[in-house]
């Protein structure tokens, strides 16, 4: 297959992605805002394209129910309380520096968001309606038509990016970084008529979103396949925190994929957590990373596949919860009488591409931003509702570094020990290694009749041997699978997008796994049944993609930040 020449023209910058993260840079770097919020179109803005292989509006975004945090006012609420509560669900792991930018500057970017015409749910008196979600001390998290806010969001920016874009590639599939001269030029990409096309761009954003569909029971679309992640390992480029996949802990218990989501907020409005004898035994209100590991243990000791939330005590659920009153009804499902069934899902990656405070990469001229990129904000966990806060946080924060003029990464927050090289190589000989990544194929070497049967084949391992709960036999079991498909795909090109996204999909479990099995502590998202407690000597960052193997990132507590000690695995203060 022959390169086409360059299309659709030089850019100033790429676009990967069109969710909350890709399109707050684009709309701000095609068309910089006001202070009040609006786009001005003074000549200023620079000519942006956005590549995504989807339709615009069809990111993980949209399917987000939860809501966004910020400290938009209120005696009760402050960003020093929102920053704490941040930090302890990150169970040790966060940068107080990018926690403090986040909760800083989101109220900003929240109004920002309302002055673009994102629509919130308001109290009958005007005011933004604020509920309370697990991990959260107060309530703070704004949600639009009640667990519909990716939705909203999503909307609002794609409305504003359609109007300011200068190109809009959509359901195109990107496939490798153009790296010349040690800097990133755009990427090599799969156009909609199956030709391979430079795409070229002074500056490159990385805003892919996760890897949900590493797992086979997962609440992320069909998109999230790792593609960032998998791109940027095949650079050379650092990434670190893979091991903490977060699981939402209520998922609905059914065939559809994704897993439709019961959003936080049912909890936070008062709904239950039952097992299977309807007993309370969990805080509704805890971290996601204790509620999932509090259920797959009360599964396992009940030999059952799934648990209950109790939503019948909910007033007016239909009126607060429409979205997800409809999809209820449509299986039969009424959540004012009957106990909804749920499970853990593989929901949201913490970790990615390591970033400065701005969202520059060790890489030049590529940044990131949002669910593919690590910017120390979540930790080992990420508390609920940080998500779209990030993304807009960290988009606009890096439109406004390229906007300035800058170019390269900064020695700040996770990217500081990485640039001043201050790492520590993993020993190859390590006793709590057993290279489940690199083990041997199993039995079944020979390769599968098609791409969705390997695929498949692929996520069940990660789900049964990475999952919520892990240890080194399962990770080694899950290796041998990975191992297997590896062979399966082979090293050449990819033809079409599944056998890309398929290729990417090995690329994003063998780093996991990687981290997974090295890290021999339970931590936040990352459980291991055969090292059940936090250790001190694993309060560091896994890193790969920098070098020939794995290095470790120490991180140290910040004694002058409120709630930056040291904290248990459970998320507590230690």
């Amino acid at each position: 297959m022959s390169v086409a020449p360059p299309d659709p023209g030089p850019l100033d910058v790429l676009v990967l992605g069109s969710g909350v993260a890709g399109l707050s840079a684009a709309v701000r770097l095609a068309a910089p805002l006001t202070p009040a919020g609006g786009s001005v179109d003074d000549g200023d803005g620079l000519r942006v394209g956005v590549l995504t292989k989807a339709e615009l509006s069809q990111s993980a975004t949209r399917w987000a129910q939860g809501g966004v945090a910020a400290v938009l006012g209120g005696d009760e609420d402050s960003t020093d309380l929102h920053l704490a509560d941040t930090l302890a669900a990150g169970a040790g792991l966060c940068d107080a520096d990018a926690v403090r930018v986040l909760v800083d500057e989101g109220p900003t970017r929240v109004h920002e968001l309302i002055a673009m015409g994102a629509v919130f749910d308001r109290q009958p008196g005007g005011a933004l309606a604020l509920a309370r979600e697990g991990g959260h001390s107060t309530a703070r998290v704004v949600h639009a038509g009640g667990a519909a806010t990716g939705a909203e969001v999503e909307r609002a920016l794609v409305d504003a990016t359609r109007a300011s874009a200068a190109a809009v590639l959509e359901e195109w599939f990107a496939l490798d970084l153009l790296v010349e001269g040690g800097r990133c030029r755009g990427v090599v990409a799969l156009s909609t008529d199956g030709r391979l096309v430079e795409v070229r761009a002074t500056h490159t954003v990385l805003a892919t979103g996760g890897a949900g569909q590493v797992f086979s029971v997962t609440t992320n679309p069909a998109e999230a396949t790792g593609d960032g992640l998998a791109m940027v390992l095949r650079a050379g480029v650092a990434v670190a925190d893979v091991e903490f996949m977060q699981f939402h802990p209520t998922a609905l218990h059914h065939p559809a994929m994704p897993r439709p989501l019961l959003s936080e907020a049912l909890r936070g409005h008062g709904a239950l957590l039952r097992d299977a004898r309807g007993d309370r035994f969990v805080d509704e209100l805890a971290p996601r990373d204790v509620v999932s590991r509090a259920m797959a243990e009360r599964m396992h000791d009940q030999g059952v596949d799934s648990l209950w939330l109790d939503a019948t005590l909910l007033d007016s659920f239909d009126a607060r919860f429409p979205t997800i009153s409809a999809s209820l009804a449509a299986i039969g499902l009424d959540p004012s009488t009957d106990w909804l069934p749920i499970a853990p899902a593989a929901h949201y990656l913490s970790g990615g591409v390591l970033t400065d405070l701005w969202g520059a990469t060790a890489l030049p001229g590529l940044w990131a931003a949002g669910e593919v990129a690590c910017t120390g904000v979540h930790g080992a966990n990420r508390l609920a509702s940080n998500s779209l806060l990030e993304g807009m946080v960290f988009g606009a924060r890096l439109a406004e570094k390229i906007l300035d003029g800058d170019d390269g990464p900064t020695a700040t927050g996770v990217l500081a020990p990485l640039l001043e090289g201050r790492t520590e190589a993993v020993a190859p000989g390590s006793t709590h290694r057993t290279d489940a990544a690199a083990a041997p194929p199993d039995d079944g070497a020979a390769s599968w009749p098609d791409v969705a049967k390997t695929r498949d084949r692929l996520q069940r391992a990660m789900t049964d041997g990475a999952g919520v709960v892990r240890n080194a036999d399962s990770l080694a079991r899950a290796g041998r699978t990975v191992a297997t498909v590896a062979a399966a795909v082979g090293a050449g090109p990819p033809v079409d997008r599944a056998h890309g996204e398929l290729a990417n999909l090995v690329t994003a479990a063998r780093s996991i796994l990687e981290s997974a099995t090295l890290r021999a502590e339970t931590r936040g998202a990352h459980a291991r049944s055969d090292f059940p407690l936090v250790s001190d000597a694993w309060r560091c960052r896994i890193v790969h993609g920098a070098g020939p193997a794995a290095v470790l990132l120490r991180t140290a507590p910040r004694p002058d930040v409120p709630g930056a000690g040291a904290h248990g695995s459970d998320g507590s203060t230690t």
